[in-house]
């Protein structure tokens, strides 16, 4: 394997914005990247044009006796306007992995419209560390979303009309669960009245959309292993009750085999490239603050068997994302990770610290030790777990020596290797230290990984224990209606299920404003949601909306196309 970069030296001639950069990137066709990188017969590839693709199924299931690769979890601090990095650096250090002479596949999420064209952007890295057609991963890529979203719906029309031909499974149109999901940020539809018009438009009932990334059948595709499995989850969706509180699911409705047939094409990974031409699987999309922020467990177990090092990434901080990828994906996958790298920026870090963003180029390095204390919360989290650290410093050209210095001797302070990386300007040549880090924790410090809590601990005690455990908090606040139905869920054999919390990414408490590392605080849970096809409990915290809304200047106001064809704007 080549040690030499891919990246070609014409691209640096000048800055450029990172869709500018995706664009003149020289990509080659997918069924060669298949073939030639990860020995997929052609035969069991499904192009979606020349740079996108499918791996069928049957191909992965003929994996299942090989070795397994390591696994490398990238996640990081707590997110700021400043810019942290993560999805960037996944995408980097995979592609570092591979420069070094590494065989190394990168696993990530699918983007969401909703973020695209709000106030995040979209999800493909940045900089030199890109997968790419980015243009098209981050708007309709290969139309998973559209049939997830489909597959939602079909069940909230069959619900529907169920109650309208005579309602015979008795449910309760007070009490139906199902809302319906649309992949944008569109406030007007968080809580609506449907069916208006008259008796042929059936009941008139309150209703509401979720965000599809939020949705249950979100998680479930991403926490399938196989079709027969996904089928099952699908079917014991509970849609709702009855009058005399009984549980409704959508295999009564018999809505599972309708739902399985819009999701049997989105149900195989995406195989795209990066700039560098290493293969990238891109697979699902749930949100790590309103669920639980992993991409497929079928892709997983797929790279795991194609590739010695696979590289993950899990949503915004380790407090969200790694949390839940341990705790819900991984509990539930039988996965078990070698190694987790945390990306941190001094930048962050200085307004963690109290700096505010138009000063962040000065240098400060009494607010980057306060800010600090986020970092060093975030690197006790992960060792609880039994995963070695690596912190992973995104360079920034603000950054200043002595800056560098203090961030070094913090973290060597917590017996954790500190790799400054800059993969955003020069690809996987600028994260070859880092990569040559990791693989060294994994070979000389195996992991001893154990999740946070056991199956058989009651409901609230599990949402209590990531409080404080993970957030710092000194107890949950539980609603009254909430606190009812933990029991209800409990009472119906549900209890043994893993918690998701719902919560602002921006903090550890429930209060976005809060930077660095509160502590002592409490974490109020307000609604609590049963998803018993995805299997998990979600505990809905502080103000977090399902269905987010739009900024008051959102970026789709600044994407275009150009009269050849070419989309401007998407970041």
């Amino acid at each position: 394997m080549t040690t030499s970069p891919r990246v070609p030296d014409s691209l640096h001639a000048a800055p450029k914005s990172d869709i500018e950069i995706s664009q003149a990137a020289a990509l080659k066709p997918v069924i060669s990247i298949a073939r030639e990188r990860l020995g997929i017969p052609d035969e069991y590839v499904l192009p979606y044009g020349h740079h996108k693709a499918k791996i069928s199924l049957d191909y992965i299931a003929s994996l299942k006796n090989r070795p397994d690769g390591k696994m490398i979890l990238v996640t990081a601090i707590s997110p700021t306007p400043a810019g942290e990095g993560k999805t960037t650096t996944t995408i980097g250090l995979n592609d570092a992995l591979n420069h070094i002479g590494k065989k190394s596949l990168i696993c990530i999420r699918e983007p969401s419209l909703g973020p695209c064209f709000g106030q995040k952007g979209g999800a493909t890295g940045g900089g030199y560390a890109q997968v790419a057609p980015m243009e098209d991963i981050n708007l309709h890529f290969t139309g998973d979303f559209h049939a997830i979203g489909a597959a939602n719906n079909l069940l909230a029309a069959l619900i529907d009309n169920h109650i309208y031909w005579g309602n015979e499974l008795g449910i309760d149109v007070r009490r139906i669960a199902w809302r319906r999901s649309v992949d944008m940020n569109d406030r007007a539809l968080r809580h609506i009245v449907q069916s208006l018009g008259g008796a042929g438009n059936g009941y008139p009932r309150e209703d509401g959309f979720d965000i599809t990334v939020a949705s249950e059948v979100m998680a479930i595709f991403c926490l399938a292993e196989n079709f027969a499995d996904l089928q099952r989850r699908l079917g014991n969706i509970i849609v709702g009750q009855t009058r005399a509180r009984r549980n409704v699911r959508a295999s009564e409705l018999q809505a599972a085999g309708a739902m399985s047939a819009l999701l049997k094409d989105a149900l195989m990974p995406n195989l795209v490239q990066t700039l560098e031409n290493n293969p990238a699987l891109v697979h699902g999309g749930p949100f790590a603050n309103i669920a639980h922020g992993c991409n497929s467990v079928i892709a997983t177990k797929a790279a795991l068997k194609m590739a010695d090092y696979v590289v993950l990434e899990a949503g915004f901080g380790a407090d969200l994302g790694a949390e839940k990828f341990f705790d819900i994906k991984c509990r539930k996958a039988g996965l078990r990770p070698d190694c987790a790298v945390i990306v941190a920026t001094v930048r962050a870090l200085k307004m963690h610290g109290g700096v505010a963003k138009e000063d962040l180029k000065a240098e400060n390095i009494d607010a980057l030790r306060r800010g600090f204390s986020n970092l060093d919360r975030h690197i006790s989290n992960v060792k609880k777990f039994g995963v070695p650290v690596v912190v992973c410093v995104n360079r920034f050209s603000s950054d200043t020596e002595n800056e560098m210095d203090a961030l070094r001797a913090l973290v060597a302070e917590r017996g954790v290797a500190c790799v400054l990386s800059d993969h955003w300007a020069s690809g996987g040549a600028g994260a070859a230290d880092l990569a040559r880090e990791v693989v060294r924790t994994i070979d000389t410090t195996p992991a001893q990984f154990k999740l946070l809590y056991p199956d058989a601990m009651p409901l609230a005690d599990k949402i209590r224990t990531v409080a404080r455990e993970i957030y710092g908090a000194a107890d949950i606040a539980v609603d009254a209606a909430a606190a009812k139905k933990l029991a209800e869920f409990e009472k119906d054999g549900f209890g043994h299920l893993p918690v998701c919390i719902a919560k602002t990414q921006y903090s550890f408490s429930t209060d976005p404003s809060l930077r660095g590392a509160p502590s002592g605080h409490t974490i109020p849970v307000r609604e609590v949601r049963l998803s018993a096809g995805a299997e998990f409990i979600v505990a809905v915290c502080g103000d977090i909306l399902t269905m987010p809304g739009l900024p008051r200047v959102p970026a789709a106001n600044a994407i275009s196309v150009t009269a050849d064809g070419r989309i401007t704007g998407l970041f």
